[in-house]
């Protein structure tokens, strides 16, 4: 029997129209922009073949160097403009919804944690990456 991975889920609700937010959240050279928990952090490279089937990751990195890590996964599930699914590397899934109303859109992000941090924490990261991620669609 298979163990069921605790779900956590972040949201933000962005003041933009669901093109520009699709668009910063698929593309390589706005990814490397947002995708960061805190100021100290950044993500150096990113790419990004948002088909069934294909392949994304990121290098998430520390300003000054003393650690970097990949994240990457396979998309199951890719409807333009209203849900991402992906299977991550280490085998977690991960489903991201976009609910477009007028110039507002809301994104909803759910993920399996993983066993090393504490929800708390896992939740806390991922939801400063969404508001990092709303803070600069919104600029």
């Amino acid at each position: 029997m298979e163990n069921k991975k605790p779900q956590i889920t972040v949201s933000a609700t962005i003041n933009a129209p669901i093109e520009k937010v699709w668009m910063c959240w698929n593309g390589p050279e706005h990814i490397t922009k947002w995708n960061q928990a805190s100021p100290d952090w950044h993500t150096p490279k990113a790419s990004n073949d948002l088909r069934v089937g294909g392949k994304f990751t990121s290098t998430m990195a520390a300003k000054d160097g003393s650690m970097s890590f990949d994240f990457g996964g396979v998309y199951d599930q890719v409807v333009p403009h209203q849900l991402i699914a992906y299977t991550l590397d280490d085998h977690r899934k991960v489903t991201i919804q976009f609910h477009s109303n007028k110039n507002e859109t809301t994104v909803i992000e759910t993920f399996e944690a993983e066993g090393t941090n504490s929800l708390e924490l896992q939740q806390s990261g991922w939801q400063a990456i969404m508001d990092s991620f709303k803070q600069y669609v919104e600029k």
